[in-house]
């Protein structure tokens, strides 16, 4: 984790599941965290997903709302979001335009290949809008567990 101090977020809307139309605005009065995963359905990022769903109840009660974000279309989030029955949202930045304004995007070696991918990345914001830690380059193991740690610190220091 790396602390990250007063890096208030700027203002933009995305879409996501559920029909929500997320702003940080909208989630002013209670931390944010937001993950950024590479592709709906794939082994990590459904082993993260169950994570963060498994935990839910746990940073609702330390004051936080939790938000998946990935390049996938609504209808993916959709069905991956039923078939895992995720309590929380994902967002669809189909344009990057989260995965930019958060620098996720990252070029990849894939089967020898170089593709452009998201860089599995966490990001908790506070109560006020503003950023507070990052996490970058993750590992799944463990994470969920780390990240609500620093949720139940921020909501202790507040």
């Amino acid at each position: 984790m790396t602390p990250v101090v007063n890096k208030a977020l700027p203002e933009f809307e995305a879409a996501a599941t559920s029909g929500v139309k997320f702003t940080p605005q909208a989630n002013l009065g209670r931390a944010v965290v937001l993950y950024f995963y590479p592709k709906d359905a794939t082994p990590g990022c459904t082993t993260e997903a169950m994570q963060f769903r498994d935990h839910h109840k746990d940073f609702v009660k330390a004051g936080a709302v939790v938000f998946g974000v990935s390049r996938d279309n609504l209808a993916s989030h959709e069905k991956f979001k039923q078939a895992l029955e995720l309590p929380f949202e994902l967002i669809a930045d189909t344009e990057e335009k989260l995965c930019h304004m958060f620098g996720v995007v990252k070029n990849k070696i894939m089967y020898g290949k170089k593709v452009k991918g998201i860089e599995r990345s966490t990001f908790l914001i506070d109560a006020e809008g503003v950023m507070r830690a990052e996490w970058r380059g993750i590992k799944v193991a463990g994470h969920v567990d780390e990240v609500l740690k620093a949720v139940k610190a921020l909501k202790k220091a507040a």
